[in-house]
Formats: C-alpha cells, structure tokens, sequence
C-alpha cells in the first residue's frame, strides 16, 4: 500500500520509508538489502491493521529511551492519511529494585536482571501491582522490596487494604451487638456533623471524577493516590469516632451507612488493579 503511494522507495537494495517527508532526521530501512524486515516493517504493518480493525485511539506502551521513535510511527498514519494524534505513545521509565535500603544491580548487557515474575513470587501480586501503578508511568520508581511485604501502614498496599479489612470488623461487631444494618434511604444521615465524618463524605464524592479523569488522560496512578486518601480519611475517622454505640442507634446506623459506601469504593477502585479487598489482616 506505501509502495503503490510512493512512500517507500529502492535504494541500494533496500526499501526505505521516506520518514524525512514528515520530520524525521533520515529515511528508514523497512526490508534491508538481504530481504531481511526490519523491527520497523511490523511497526508499520501493525499500527495500520489495528486502525483497520476499527480502534479510535492506540496506546502504545514503550521504554523511554525509545523516545526518538515517535515520530516515525507516526509517520506511517500521517502517510496512510490518518490523524497521526490518533497515536497515543506511554513512555514508561526504569525501576530500581531495593533491598535492604540498596539499590540491586541489574545490567542486561552482563545478564544480570531481576524477572517481574521473581519480584511477584517475593511481594506476592497485590503489593507488585499497587506498587507499580503508585508513580505516573514517566517517574522513575524505586520499588522498595522491604516495604512491599512489610504488614504495617508504612506499606501503602497494606493501609489501603487494612481499611477495607476494618470496615468488615465494623460490621462484625455491629452484628454482635444487635445494631442492625438500615438502607441510607431509611437513615438520618443528617446525623454525620462531625469533621472526620464530612471529610469522608467529600472523599468519596470525588471518586467518580477522579476515575473519568485518569481515564481521559490515561493515568492509572491516581486511583492509587486517591485510595490512599479515602483509606487516611477511614482510618482518622475510625480512630476518632465510636462507630458502633448500642446506646445511639440512629447515629451508628448512619455511621454505618458511611461505612459501607466507602467500602464499596475502596472494593472498585482496588478492582481496577485487580488487587483484592481482604476481610481480615
């Protein structure tokens, strides 16, 4: 199809794309001269295929050091006429492994790595999926193997899931207590006046916006920076506040309904990493 458009030409035996048309620095080799296709020959056949598939936008997941490779992609959209802003380039940076407060030395080129699939055996897959989607994918990340299986709030996984583990001991005792579980439509949720309880309220308001939001920009971190703060704003409320009290029923009814909805949030949001939301810790 590019070569019928003039795209790509013959030159020493080669067929080279002519990227220069569209800014790039030199023309690019699709078939050396050996017959041999180059990584750029299934670039191009792929990115082209999924357009005819019918996608809208792609997302492409790259290393940042293959930065300078942009705009050759989006040459080929731009030469087949097709929006080269269709083209959406997420350039993730490196991670540096940890232990022991020290940085481990990997280099490729000696061979010495650690596999994502040996940093799961050891932290186990909720910490290795929370912990990476913590930072935007262009910061680097120390990814503290210490802290990932530490059982204690210094962990952010743990103090995320040690909330939703809470909400669960809540209802537990309410049951012990004989303090029945009321639809919100039945309680007097006027009742939550305190500033703990207002604060929580506002939290879990925002949860809708903030998902729209990092998924129009494609930023999976703040679901984790906003489980993060719903689980403080729990965790100040649950320290402050007598939840359960068999002596005020109407007013642990309507805690109760607080309780339940920020659960049912910390359970979505903890869902989109496929984390899971423990009952007990």
């Amino acid at each position: 199809r590019l070569q019928k458009e003039g795209w790509i030409v013959e030159r020493e035996g080669a067929q080279w794309f002519r990227t220069t048309e569209f800014g790039d620095e030199k023309d690019r080799v699709v078939v050396r001269a050996n017959g041999v296709k180059t990584y750029y020959a299934s670039d191009i056949a792929y990115h082209l295929e999924k357009i005819e598939r019918g996608y809208d936008v792609l997302v492409d997941v790259w290393g940042s050091d293959h930065h300078g490779y942009i705009p050759r992609v989006k040459a080929v959209l731009q030469a087949a006429g097709i929006d080269a802003e269709r083209l959406r380039v997420m350039l993730v940076q490196f991670v540096n492994l940890l232990q022991n407060g020290k940085q481990i030395s990997m280099s490729t080129r000696s061979g010495e790595f650690e596999t994502l699939k040996s940093v799961v055996d050891e932290v186990g897959k909720d910490a290795a999926r929370f912990f990476f989607l913590m930072r935007k994918n262009d910061a680097h990340l120390d990814f503290d193997l210490e802290l990932a299986k530490k059982q204690s709030n210094e962990n952010p996984v743990y103090y995320v899931q040690y909330a939703h583990a809470r909400i669960c001991s809540v209802f537990k005792m309410a049951a012990e207590k004989g303090v029945a579980e009321v639809a919100a439509e039945k309680v007097e949720l006027s009742l939550l006046t305190a500033g703990e309880e207002i604060d929580l309220v506002k939290q879990v308001q925002e949860y809708q916006r903030m998902l729209a939001g990092a998924a129009r920009d494609f930023a999976p971190h703040r679901v984790s920076f906003y489980l993060l703060e719903l689980a403080s704003r729990f965790h100040k409320f649950y320290n402050t506040q007598r939840i359960v009290d068999e002596t005020n029923v109407p007013l642990s009814q309507a805690r109760m309904v607080l309780c339940r909805t920020v659960q049912r949030v910390l359970q979505a949001g903890l869902s989109i990493y496929a984390v899971s939301a423990p009952d007990t810790m």
